[in-house]
């Protein structure tokens, strides 16, 4: 199922709007909380598919029912650009688990490139929501490697995968290998280039975020 933000308008983008643009994205700091603002979003959007149970709450003047999510949720980010938009997403479900995921884009001279993970903690995810979140869906191989590798810990009965920016390629590719999967994103993009970015995308989120690397 996919869930495009962008269909309709919010705030949500202006935020992408102020991530894109060359002449803010400078600011560092800003960058940062516009992917923690737009993991908010994100969030509140994904409870609306969550089950839910009705509690009754002390007033100082009465009781009253609510209804209150009834959901095991486990969230995992890939390190580290999916970072702010993990967070964003973790303050609106803070009672979430949490997952982590370290993984690089490995590129070879003859301008291929392999997705490899070299570090991974997660709690048990037998029968708990998953929301997978990595700001940049470009080609679906990070996704698709990073959930070969949660296989181990247990198996999720829903999965939310949560982007900012999806390729249309990537978003094909999600819906080929995950059918039963809900994609979310603020806007979809036609285009990748020959080394797999996103055009027009915003550059490279983790650079934006923290800085460039040393070696790409």
């Amino acid at each position: 199922m996919i869930h495009n933000l962008s269909k309709k308008n919010s705030i949500a983008n202006l935020y992408l709007a102020q991530m894109r643009d060359v002449q803010v994205q400078n600011n560092r700091l800003l960058f940062r909380k516009n992917m923690e603002r737009i993991g908010n979003i994100l969030a509140y959007e994904i409870s609306k598919h969550f089950n839910y149970k009705t509690i009754e709450t002390e007033t100082p003047l009465g009781i009253c029912n609510s209804n209150v999510p009834d959901e095991k949720v486990i969230l995992c980010t890939i390190l580290r650009a999916g970072l702010p938009l993990h967070f964003g997403i973790l303050d609106y479900l803070d009672d979430a688990g949490n997952a982590f995921v370290a993984a690089y884009r490995k590129n070879h001279k003859d301008g291929t490139f392999e997705i490899n993970l070299e570090y991974i903690t997660c709690p048990n995810l037998d029968d708990v929501t998953l929301i997978l979140s990595d700001p940049m869906l470009a080609t679906g191989a990070s996704i698709q490697k990073t959930l070969d590798a949660l296989e181990e810990f247990g198996q999720y009965k829903e999965l939310h995968i949560a982007s900012i920016i999806a390729s249309s390629y990537g978003v094909k590719q999600i819906q080929r290998l995950y059918p039963k999967a809900h994609l979310w994103m603020v806007a979809e993009d036609d285009e990748l280039t020959a080394k797999s970015y996103i055009v027009p995308g915003l550059g490279d989120s983790g650079d934006l975020a923290f800085g460039r690397k040393v070696q790409e």
